[in-house]
């Protein structure tokens, strides 16, 4: 007997051992995963802009006429911003040498220059600075994601390029700051004019319908299964029907909001609408089925004090059961959530994949979704995308660990012990 409680002994401490080692392994991987993520997408959020010296007369306006309305509109402000390289670098003659000038600087330094001249027309005429945006390829040598040695088939950047870059350090025309324009600005083609402005709206739009559908629809389904629906065949069907679904592929729901909401009701592709209707026939089961394990926490002994007292069933019900099962049904809410949150199969599957710059305004625009967006750009081939998919991910595990830490505190806040 003592050899053989010596061998259970023996038996525990191995499988505690064993267990140790298998959460200190994934702590490992996930550290690792997270260090990866952290170091690629840590240098989106600066951005390399260049000084430009400017000088614009009222001829760049149509000839000295006023300077105001619609002659801001009109002018050419790409050819001021390489006049203003070409004044910088003169010794650059060459057509070549010139086209290689210009792209040093990113396609929207002349919508920059617009908008600045919007706010204060009276710059014209006057000599002027202005930051403006480096292309992509230059940004990513000047914060040392490519390095400056590197062979000339391996960087983007010409030896030429590379003078003019160094030329412009060494006089303090070159700096790198806080990158608004992730936050700020929908897709681009561009890497350093592309933002997750326009995918986090769509984001918030399709959440937004999706809990305004599944809430209320998940809670009073389980109302219903859990406190007035008879114990028959036909609800022990539905009651298995609904645990088939919380384990359903999300993209079955795609298909599903492809041939009904698209096909058959006509709505709008790539609108936010659709992707909320069908994250929240994802997230129904996931809320009915936490609703339910809530409601049936609650002690019996509340329920026959609400009848002792002469409450009906549905006052025993609305007035003492889901009150005190409700922060069980709100955090299986925000778990649900944040898992549609995530998700991206299904949303390609109903059109929000399109490429889309403007910010939607309402639920109806065309737009995309954070996972999509990350998947757009998974797959561009510019090196600067790269750095922006990581900082996509790394902003939508914040959204995502936030929902799940607000889970966790409402649970803890307001979960009751019997």
């Amino acid at each position: 007997m003592e050899a053989r409680l010596k061998n259970r002994h023996r038996a525990e401490r191995r499988f505690r051992l064993f267990g140790g080692l298998a959460i200190f392994t994934s702590l490992i991987f996930l550290g690792a995963l997270f260090a990866i993520i952290i170091q690629t997408g840590a240098g989106a959020f600066k951005q390399t802009r260049i000084a430009l010296d400017m000088h614009l007369s009222p001829a760049d306006f149509n000839a000295g006429q006023a300077v105001e309305g619609d002659w801001l509109e009109r002018a050419d402000y790409q050819a001021m911003i390489k006049r203003a390289l070409r004044q910088a670098f003169p010794e650059l003659r060459s057509r070549r040498e010139k086209r290689s000038l210009y792209r040093m600087v990113s396609s929207g330094a002349a919508f920059q220059l617009r908008k600045k001249l919007r706010g204060d027309p009276g710059l014209i005429g006057t000599d002027f600075r202005i930051w403006v945006l480096a292309s992509d390829d230059a940004d990513m040598v000047f914060k040392g994601a490519v390095p400056r040695d590197a062979p000339v088939a391996h960087r983007r950047l010409d030896d030429r390029q590379m003078s003019v870059l160094e030329a412009l350090e060494d006089t303090g025309r070159l700096r790198s700051q806080f990158n608004w324009t992730f936050f700020s600005a929908g897709d681009s083609r561009e890497p350093e004019l592309a933002g997750i402005a326009g995918a986090a709206l769509g984001s918030l739009f399709s959440v937004l319908v999706c809990l305004a559908l599944a809430f209320p629809l998940g809670v009073m389904t389980a109302v219903y299964l859990e406190e007035f629906a008879p114990k028959n065949r036909w609800t022990g069907f539905i009651e298995v029907n609904i645990s088939n679904l919380a384990a359903v592929p999300s993209i079955v729901f795609g298909l599903l909001g492809l041939a009904m909401f698209l096909n058959i009701f006509g709505l709008p592709r790539s609108a936010p609408l659709v992707g909320g209707m069908v994250l929240a026939l994802m997230t129904l089961p996931t809320i009915i089925i936490a609703s339910r394990a809530a409601i049936k926490s609650v002690p019996p002994s509340v329920r026959e004090a609400a009848f002792a007292l002469g409450a009906s069933p549905v006052q025993a019900v609305f007035h003492h059961i889901l009150p005190l099962a409700m922060p069980g049904v709100l955090t299986g809410t925000i778990i649900g959530t944040a898992q549609a949150l995530g998700e991206t199969a299904p949303l390609l599957m109903i059109g929000m994949v399109a490429f889309v710059v403007d910010l939607p305004t309402n639920i109806l625009d065309p737009a995309t979704a954070l996972p999509v967006q990350v998947f757009l750009w998974a797959d561009s081939p510019e090196r600067a995308f790269q750095e922006r998919t990581a900082a996509a991910i790394l902003v939508l595990l914040v959204f995502t660990c936030l929902m799940n830490l607000t889970a966790a505190l409402l649970r803890k806040k307001y979960e009751l012990k019997w």
